[in-house]
């Protein structure tokens, strides 16, 4: 298992990622004042996001079904808990969009080749007890 996103398993029987992009913001308001630079001051975290790239060859590793079951869980609109194959806890997230590319493909028009890219943002504010709030993960706040 390289990543889990709720119930979905990110591994290579299902839908492989290429490279991990995370890209979080801190926020910093700015007021002019007069004869000298703008004063900045630190108001919080801002957005956080997750890129996962990645390809599916069918006929080795992959399933032309899991963009589908991530299409499903996105069309929830809820969040879905993140942890990583080695234990490390990312908090909740939703699937903000999935792309993919299909190419090389067979005569009935199946592919051999699908990338794909899941841009996911996160929403708890680090509250890790929410995890357990409902989503029946309640051996995740004993790990911490």
């Amino acid at each position: 298992m390289m990543l889990a996103l709720g119930m979905f398993v990110f591994s290579l029987h299902t839908a492989a990622y290429q490279e991990l992009q995370r890209q979080t913001d801190w926020r910093h308001a700015s007021n002019s004042r007069i004869g000298v630079g703008p004063a900045r001051q630190f108001v919080g975290r801002g957005e956080d996001t997750i890129t996962l790239p990645g390809v599916i060859l069918p006929e080795l590793a992959g399933s032309l079904l899991s963009l589908d079951a991530l299409r499903l869980m996105a069309n929830t609109g809820k969040a879905w808990p993140m942890v990583e194959g080695s234990g490390h806890i990312y908090g909740l997230w939703v699937i903000e969009s999935l792309s993919e590319t299909k190419t090389l493909f067979f005569r009935d028009g199946t592919p051999r080749r699908i990338e794909f890219t899941v841009n996911l943002k996160r929403i708890d504010d680090d509250r890790i007890d929410l995890l357990g709030a409902g989503l029946g993960l309640d051996l995740l706040r004993g790990l911490l």
